[in-house]
């Protein structure tokens, strides 16, 4: 099976510009493509494992990837797939946020000898002047066509900046750039990202005629993975002092039941041939292609002996196994300590796994806490400095645990 066609497959690939021409450039390895990142924070997360996934994909066919990190149209926010404007950022955030992520990129993607670069638009949006946009961008979009885009429309209800509704021109200027700089001839992005996107192939083919040739790829789950993103408890992060590598591995493990073989399929490296002998499973061995699936996604991100670590845990805690030294664990400071020990609502609040002492009161309240296997029902109770020393696991619901010592 050829590349494409695998991408396919996978459930990857959602709307294409040219599909013939595209899959020969990326089946033929001619396809220098940029995938853009927002520098929002210091750290990527799981919402943007399938575009690094992807990036890894095409560049082991000998595609080049471009990391395409938002430092210029960071300063202003991004409009689409919300109904409420970014925070604009620092220079000096951004620039701390992409050095953070060109790190992380790197268990991705190689950026050795030219095979990849990463790349920051801020290098010419913040040399642009407001009469060059006007007359060099801004006079080949129609207002008209830009308010149909559907990440018009939802902010047209609350209200849309000039600012915001600048941000389509952008993006589509960096398409632009990076073509004339760079030879990029490729994009990729989320549907919710579709609108944006044609404006860049289109702006190329007017400025530079329509023999221009610039692809234009939607990706099914970009939107979706935004959402994989984020948890009850917070974002998951790929940097290991945001979200442990045991962390990362239970979110992966405690995917739904409907969901895990999509996963399998679209982030990991798995041959097709092994995924789809999967589709039969059902009960248990759904469980165990969950296993799989956090397996696979842990080493990518964190190495193979911090993913078999973070699996030997998982089975401790849900038996079998003597895994127990690689559950995350939280050391209480001494000034945290009194004579008798420590609150066990105030060693949940420490440890993280609640956000205040009202939220681990209603979970023990409601039969949702448990110390070494034991659930608590007294919101008094006190973990002895003897206990402490040993190690204490505490679980809060299904999904939370943290080992606590002193």
């Amino acid at each position: 099976m050829e590349l494409y066609d695998e991408l396919v497959a996978r459930g990857l690939i959602a709307q294409v510009t040219n599909e013939e021409e595209i899959k020969e450039m990326i089946n033929n390895g001619k396809a220098t493509f940029y995938i853009g990142f927002d520098p929002t924070a210091d750290s990527l997360h799981v919402g943007h494992f399938m575009a690094l996934c992807l990036m890894k994909r095409l560049q082991m066919a000998g595609n080049k990837p471009i990391a395409l990190v938002g430092g210029g149209t960071g300063m202003i926010g991004d409009p689409s797939g919300r109904s409420d404007m970014r925070q604009m950022m620092t220079v000096e955030t951004i620039n701390h946020n992409v050095e953070c992520f060109k790190k992380q990129m790197s268990k991705f993607i190689d950026f050795s000898e030219g095979k990849a670069l990463l790349v920051n638009n801020a290098d010419w949006l913040m040399q642009l002047n407001y009469i060059d946009v006007l007359r060099e961008v801004g006079s080949h979009f129609s207002v008209n066509r830009m308010l149909t885009a559907e990440c018009y429309k939802q902010r047209m209800e609350k209200g849309l900046s000039f600012l915001e509704f600048n941000y389509m021109i952008m993006q589509s200027y960096d398409f632009y750039m990076l073509f004339q700089k760079y030879g990029c001839n490729m994009q990729f992005g989320g549907d919710d990202q579709w609108s944006n996107m044609l404006g860049g192939t289109e702006l190329i083919r007017r400025k530079l005629g329509k023999d221009a040739h610039a692809m234009t790829i939607t990706l099914l789950l970009n939107s979706e993975g935004k959402k994989m993103g984020k948890t009850q408890s917070g974002a998951v992060w790929l940097d290991p002092e945001k979200t442990t590598p045991y962390e990362f591995y239970q979110y992966w493990r405690n995917v739904g039941d409907a969901d895990v073989l999509k996963c399998i399929r679209m982030l990991t490296f798995l041959p097709l041939e092994e995924i789809n002998e999967m589709d039969a499973w059902e009960g248990s061995k759904l469980n165990e292609a969950k296993e799989i699936l956090a397996f696979e996604l842990t080493k990518l991100v964190h190495g193979e002996e911090e993913a078999s670590k973070a699996k030997d845990a998982s089975k401790t805690l849900f038996g079998g196994g003597n895994g127990m030294e690689n559950i995350p664990t939280v050391a209480i400071a001494p000034e945290n300590l009194t004579e008798d020990g420590i609150e066990l609502l105030s060693a949940m609040v420490l440890a993280e796994m609640v956000s205040s002492k009202s939220e681990a009161r209603r979970a023990v309240e409601q039969g949702g806490v448990s110390v070494d296997g034991e659930k608590v029902t007294d919101i008094k109770m006190i973990i002895s400095n003897e206990k402490l020393s040993a190690g204490v696991l505490i679980k809060k619901g299904k999904k939370i645990f943290k080992k606590i010592t002193r």
